[in-house]
């Protein structure tokens, strides 16, 4: 979430049930390296009290428009002068309508009236209500306006219905915050992935594989997501959340992995594999479970079929990215790959330092391009080159005249 760091994020609190919510979104955005003041309806104080968020956020909660502002301006307009951002979390039906229809007769609503940053409203109530006409307009008419209205979980109320309605996890919330302020340098822009590692079966139970996170790939699909990327993941195996709004292709094997982005490879703009896919599959695989007392079997492997190779002699406009991890003599192999694989740029990383090894979150790598250049970054977190890698590849597409030039 490195794109809340320093930024000031006003948080609006209603009357509802989930307001207990705000207090861990508040954590999180603060966490992320955000600034935040928190504004209270005065239903809202009936479910958390604001000393609170006094507390946790170091500021003074904004409670009564007619009250004094200790630092002697007019706190609605300076306060939304102040935001780079605003959520509100949970947004009751209530506050919903006003917005939606201009009123102000409180702290919060009047505040909006001048608020020019942009706003995730975060709806959650009964299911009822949410799904009732009114409602809808209103949601209808807040994003008409230029507001985010984030769609609420579905799932057990508190009054005992079982629909949409409840606010969606704080996390998530931060999250859809965090794409809300990255500028879409890549809307439009169709890219296709793969990350993790494979797997080939040696028999129904035991497999070949390596020690690959995904979380290098998972961190690219995540950024370019962020920056409005439409984006197709191929993943192996992989104990991750799942990026949101990342189009998602489960796979195992090599083999299917290839199967896969041949058959997407055409409408893709950008293609990167990350992936660590093996070299080798099992060629005598058995269709049942070893067992051990038929003694040590003999596995004999064969060569899999070089994905990143493949989708190099079928490319035609696609900007082909791969990654190289490697235990030495880094860019020889790298620059090598480059020219025998058809690559408009390659990732290569050395994998036996504890800030490149598989399931860091650090990592430090080296781009290396087809005219011999090359650029060395430093230990950085994942997220960190995600972007990086990102910002390189939307250069080079410029230089030769992409999409997103």
């Amino acid at each position: 979430m490195g794109a809340l760091e320093n930024k000031k994020i006003l948080l609006g609190v209603t009357g509802g049930i989930a307001a207990y919510k705000a207090v861990e979104l508040l954590r999180l955005l603060q966490k992320a390296g955000a600034e935040v003041r928190v504004v209270m309806t005065k239903n809202a104080t009936a479910f958390v009290g604001p000393l609170t968020f006094r507390a946790i956020s170091g500021h003074a909660v904004y409670l009564d428009v007619l009250e004094e502002d200790p630092e002697g301006g007019i706190r609605h307009i300076a306060w939304a002068d102040w935001a780079d951002a605003v959520v509100i979390a949970p947004a009751t039906a209530n506050c919903v309508a006003k917005l939606a229809h201009g009123f102000a007769d409180d702290a919060l609503s009047t505040l909006m009236l001048a608020v020019r940053a942009p706003v995730l409203i975060c709806p959650a109530m009964n299911t009822h209500m949410y799904e009732s006409r009114p409602v809808q307009r209103n949601l209808d008419l807040l994003e008409a306006s230029g507001m985010t209205v984030l769609e609420p979980d579905s799932g057990d109320l508190a009054c005992g219905v079982t629909g949409p309605g409840r606010l969606p996890d704080p996390a998530f919330i931060a999250d859809r915050l965090v794409k809300l302020l990255v500028p879409k340098d890549l809307k439009g822009v169709r890219i296709l992935m793969t990350a993790g590692p494979t797997q080939e079966a040696i028999d129904p139970v035991r497999y070949i594989s390596n020690h690959s996170s995904g979380k290098m790939g998972y961190a690219i699909a995540r950024a370019a997501e962020y920056r409005g990327a439409d984006v197709a993941l191929v993943t192996g195996p992989v104990s991750l959340p799942f990026p949101v709004g990342v189009e998602r292709i489960s796979v195992k094997s090599a083999r299917e992995m290839l199967a896969v982005m041949e058959n997407r490879m055409e409408r893709a703009d950008i293609i990167i594999k990350v992936a660590a896919v093996a070299d080798f599959c099992v060629q005598n695989a058995a269709d049942h479970k070893i067992k051990k007392t038929e003694g040590a079997p003999v596995i004999v492997l064969e060569k899999n079929p070089d994905i990143l190779a493949t989708l190099g002699a079928k490319k035609s406009h696609q900007f082909l990215v791969g990654f190289a991890a490697e235990t030495r003599d880094l860019a020889a192999y790298a620059k090598d790959k480059i020219a025998r694989k058809n690559l408009d740029m390659i990732v290569g990383n050395l994998v036996s330092g504890p800030d490149s090894a598989f399931g860091s979150d650090l990592n430090t790598v080296t781009f290396f391009y087809p005219d011999g250049s090359e650029e060395a970054l430093e230990a950085l977190p994942k997220e960190r080159v995600a972007d990086l890698l990102l910002d390189a590849i939307c250069a080079r597409r410029r230089c030769r005249g992409g999409l997103d030039a």
